[in-house]
């Protein structure tokens, strides 16, 4: 599932080619041992792993794999890898949080600190975008940066505009994260190309937007072009949250098609990746939206 903005091209397991879904095809005369629905491309498309399995390996149809299964991926990597990231974020938010004060006198230190710390983990989780494979170390240290992003906002919105917004912020998120799960699992969500390419324009149109916003913003002053504020904030706060659990619903088929196509056990790690960017994004527009909400009162 790449994109062609680099920003996005983290979305799907990268092998040559790149995708088990989306960018997978059939090579030419390539023998077809049968076939198959292919979700994606929309089309029948032969069996044969070795032709349409990016990885050269399935257990589709009995077809022998190429790599002892031990070293592959499955679930509970998945799992223990996005819980490891989301933990060194959550840790080091929650130190971020009570060892940068925002109060009058070091709000200005604090929030520079975590300006600087939020650069940084952009800048790393663009390097990890471009990068074909997997590199924990770099994963592990966008989480920790991100982490003291977001727990020094989260302290300033919580303790400066909207008591409460952090904890609202949290389970909003874990909300969506569950409806997503549960409305992807019983196939109300189906995630194919025109999905995909819709999701992807939209989060674009979203980005570049709000690229228009901040810029009206340093040079004009306020809040722009007003997209962070007033009834076109909490419109946009919406649109954001609502982009996120599309997100999710990326994520999800993504591990779903690597584990289905034997992809590499450190593969784990980009899901990791992608899924804590994805919680991030839907934090962070529910802690705006709360902010926008709560301080309108």
């Amino acid at each position: 599932m790449r994109s062609s903005n680099p920003v996005f091209s983290r979305r799907g397991f990268s092998r040559d080619n790149g995708y088990a879904g989306f960018n997978a095809q059939p090579q030419a005369g390539g023998p077809a041992v049968g076939t198959q629905t292919n979700p994606y491309a929309g089309q029948q498309a032969p069996t044969n792993p070795y032709a349409a399995n990016p990885y050269g390996q399935q257990d589709l149809q009995g077809a022998p794999p190429h790599a002892p299964v031990t070293t592959r991926m499955t679930m509970d990597d998945v799992v223990m890898r996005t819980a490891t990231t989301l933990g060194v974020l959550v840790v080091t938010a929650a130190l971020a949080w009570a060892l940068l004060p925002v109060d009058d006198a070091n709000i200005s230190k604090s929030y520079g600190i975590a300006i600087g710390a939020g650069l940084v983990a952009m800048i790393l989780g663009f390097v990890q975008a471009f990068k074909r494979k997997a590199s924990p170390p770099l994963i592990l240290a966008y989480a920790a940066l991100e982490g003291v992003f977001l727990g020094v906002v989260s302290s300033v919105v919580d303790n400066r505009i909207a008591s409460g917004a952090a904890m609202q912020a949290v389970l909003g998120t874990m909300a969506v994260f569950l409806a997503v799960l549960v409305a992807y699992k019983a196939g109300w969500i189906r995630v194919n190309r025109r999905f995909y390419g819709f999701v992807m324009a939209a989060a674009l149109g979203f980005v570049l937007l709000m690229a228009v916003n901040l810029l009206f913003s340093v040079f004009g002053g306020g809040d722009g072009l007003g997209f962070r504020s007033g009834g076109l904030g909490i419109m946009f706060g919406i649109i954001g949250v609502l982009l996120g659990a599309c997100f999710l619903a990326l994520d999800f088929k993504q591990v779903e098609d690597g584990i289905a196509y034997g992809a590499p056990r450190e593969e784990a790690w980009l899901a990791a990746f992608g899924l804590t960017m994805t919680l991030v994004w839907i934090y962070m527009e529910f802690l705006r939206l709360i902010a926008i909400l709560q301080g309108n009162d």
